[in-house]
């Protein structure tokens, strides 16, 4: 199974303790993906996030409807969590969401491991340019909420 990568950086001018409740909220996640994914969750909210949450979602990938659910494996409040794929479209998926202090305010930093079915063909034609579109949309909503 080939393994890809995803690693982002954003230092946002808001403190952490106002910066982790966003991404603390599970309802938070519609507001930063972007509108193409038609991503919505499923089942009742809030969401209480915690070791072992499960959290149900839809999208559409390139039009096609799908269902996706994570797990939280790793709560570490004011610091950093962890969602795994337990059901979707990937073969995996793992994103670390992690918060540090720092110039007066917080750096948000994603990293995403994640492989996918039939790798030589769809990785490059299809999920990369996803992966990055939807990490970009992602940067540039959180400009929009926390920036100056």
């Amino acid at each position: 199974m080939n393994i890809h990568e995803l690693r982002s950086e954003l230092w946002l001018p808001r403190p952490l303790d106002e910066v982790f409740p966003f991404f603390a909220d599970a309802a938070n996640l519609e507001l930063i993906t972007p509108p193409f994914l038609k991503f919505h969750i499923e089942g009742p909210m809030p969401v209480e996030m915690k070791e072992g949450s499960l959290i149900n979602y839809r999208l559409k990938v390139r039009g096609i409807p799908m269902r996706w659910q994570s797990e939280i494996t790793v709560w570490e409040p004011g610091r950093r969590f962890v969602d795994e794929q337990r059901k979707g479209p990937y073969r995996m998926w793992c994103h670390e969401h992690s918060f540090e202090e720092r110039d007066g305010g917080t750096v948000a930093r994603d990293h995403v491991r994640y492989a996918v079915p039939l790798d030589f063909i769809v990785h490059p034609l299809f999920v990369a340019p996803d992966v990055k579109r939807i990490f970009a949309y992602r940067k540039e909503k959180m400009e929009e909420l926390f920036g100056d």
